[in-house]
């Protein structure tokens, strides 16, 4: 009686890569964002205001999750905590994916 093994498609190979490379481009959009903000880049710069811009529309559901009085912590956690489950669920994803 043979057994039924999974073989890996290619295809199922190529979404998780690509899931996973999505993520991981919107996590370093994020975080350019916060290395930005800590270096006090020039905001009337367009590159940085499309960073910014980007960040924002990214991070916009985990911003005010939390509050802070300081500022700069605000920035962090509140756009890093957005970074951080855009990897996390992207890489599940990505795994899940690529083990169909």
């Amino acid at each position: 009686m043979p057994t039924h093994t999974r073989v890996r498609t290619r295809g199922s190979s190529q979404a998780g890569r690509a899931v996973a490379l999505v993520a991981d481009v919107l996590a370093f959009v994020i975080a350019l964002w916060i290395l930005l903000y800590l270096l006090d880049a020039n905001q009337g710069n367009e590159l940085v205001n499309f960073i910014h811009d980007a960040a924002t529309w990214l991070a916009g559901w985990s911003y005010d999750l939390f509050t802070f009085s300081k500022e700069w912590v605000q920035v962090v956690v509140g756009y890093g905590l957005a970074a951080v489950v855009y990897v996390f669920i992207g890489h599940i994803v990505a795994g899940w994916l690529y083990r169909r």
